[in-house]
């Protein structure tokens, strides 16, 4: 059977559906190989958040052909879902979101079509194409903006072998003014509760004692089916052999009293929340059509503070963003340090064709987005410090993962439940163990 090597770009959605799409083709009997030269069939699963992202895309599928110029390079994925048109000769299948559940079949039929145009023997060998000579792509694309069918994928194991990340939510509504995704990603579709239920029994099963729920606007799960966030979590608190769920990014107004208070009363229920910020300026806000003010944001994360004992709260800030003032950055950066958060993930603005907010006025230098990311780097790490810091002297929970060489040692490492990486020395074998780990100084706490 046919060598595979896959390659992912991009999110934790994106990161499911890689491994969600090469189970399905082990299933088949392909076999799969590391992303290097040897394979038959390349799949680049493609990611397109910022301009960045789409010029790694192209890069990575040029490199699949120049390791192989004989082999089958398909694209999947956001890139070329919302770009078609930029579709090149290196490609030779595309594949947009909710096609990905049929990789093997449409593969299947791409080479049957290959073998029904077989050129005479002796001319059989098949050359990088020219401008004389290019490929018949196919493409397996659908309307993404008018498709309300949540794509059906499944995951017995994942890469990682403690924690599983489970996609529940496919697709987004807010349309904020800087992002694409919306159009790359459709509308928001959402997973049968069933389907998950059944997707982390088969984990818990198979030794997996974290679930991470994820999705591209996890918040708005259920909003097309009548069901609730909520729910989906108290019904995967019942799985037996689950010890551990974790949420991924929430929007804020998700954090109502009922939700926290309800959460916090699980014990399986991990106080780590990423709540998406982007900015701390209500102006700004508006302008990124955010839908929520600062004030507003604030009341979120106090009403997780009144229900965990010391959550680790997380977030995102875009810096840079059109019409941003001095003024507007230092309010931004006076909320950030108000609400004392653990990580900040510091984005410069990244003007990305076909969102409102590329064709706004008063677009930001670089060096000045470079200068305001520095600021709230540096606010960030001085945040993180801290709060690892009063760490120490206690008795943590960590759900082991590996074994590391840490200052010539050898450590196992994993988190606690606020998604802090912590290492014990190694005595024994305690892989996908929870295990209660005194931090005795800051040389337990990783990075």
């Amino acid at each position: 059977m046919k060598k595979v090597a896959l390659h992912n770009l991009g999110c934790k959605v994106n990161a499911y559906e890689t491994e969600a799409m090469q189970e399905l083709l082990e299933e088949q009997g392909y076999e799969i190989v590391p992303f290097k030269e040897g394979a038959d069939i390349y799949i680049i699963n493609t990611c397109t958040v910022t301009n960045m992202a789409d010029r790694k895309s192209r890069q990575m599928l040029h490199r699949a052909r120049k390791m192989n110029p004989k082999a089958i390079v398909i694209a999947c994925g956001c890139y070329v879902q919302a770009k078609p048109e930029e579709v090149d000769e290196c490609i030779d299948i595309v594949v947009g979101n909710n096609r990905k559940k049929d990789i093997v079949q449409i593969l299947e039929e791409y080479e049957t079509s290959q073998r029904s145009e077989e050129m005479p023997e002796a001319e059989h060998e098949r050359t990088v194409p020219d401008e004389k000579n290019k490929r018949n792509v196919q493409k397996a694309v659908l309307d993404i903006n008018h498709t309300k069918e949540y794509e059906e994928l499944n995951l017995s194991r994942t890469a990682e072998h403690t924690r599983a990340y489970i996609k529940v939510q496919d697709g987004c509504n807010q349309f904020c003014s800087y992002c694409i995704i919306p159009y790359a990603r459709g509308r928001v579709r959402s997973r049968s509760r069933d389907g998950v239920l059944d997707e982390v029994r088969q984990l818990a099963a198979n030794g997996y004692k974290e679930v991470v729920l994820t999705g591209i606007h996890l918040s708005s799960y259920g909003i097309d089916t009548g069901d609730t966030l909520l729910n989906l979590i108290l019904a995967i608190h019942d799985v037996e052999g689950i010890r551990r769920i974790r949420l991924g990014s929430l929007e804020p107004r998700i954090i109502t009293e009922e939700f926290a208070r309800t959460i916090a009363g699980l014990p399986k229920m991990c106080p780590h929340f990423h709540l998406s910020l982007q900015s701390g300026c209500d102006a700004t806000l508006k302008r990124m059509n955010r839908r929520y003010t600062s004030e507003e944001y604030y009341e979120k994360c106090e009403l997780l503070r009144k229900y965990f004992h010391n959550p680790a709260l997380t977030t995102d800030v875009i810096v840079g963003f059109p019409g941003e003032t001095e003024e507007e950055f230092a309010q931004s950066k006076a909320f950030v340090d108000k609400v004392n958060f653990y990580e900040t993930h510091v984005f410069k603005y990244s003007k990305r064709a076909g969102t409102k907010a590329a064709v706004m006025e008063n677009q930001v230098p670089d060096h000045v987005k470079t200068e305001r990311s520095n600021e709230l780097l540096e606010l960030s790490r001085r945040k993180q410090a801290a709060y690892e810091e009063a760490l120490i002297g206690t008795t943590q929970e960590v759900l082991m993962e590996e074994e590391v060489l840490h200052h010539g040692e050898k450590y196992l490492v994993g988190h606690t439940k606020e998604y802090v990486k912590i290492g014990r020395k190694k005595s024994e074998n305690l892989i996908n163990q929870l295990i209660n780990v005194e931090i005795e100084s800051r040389l337990q706490i990783m990075h």
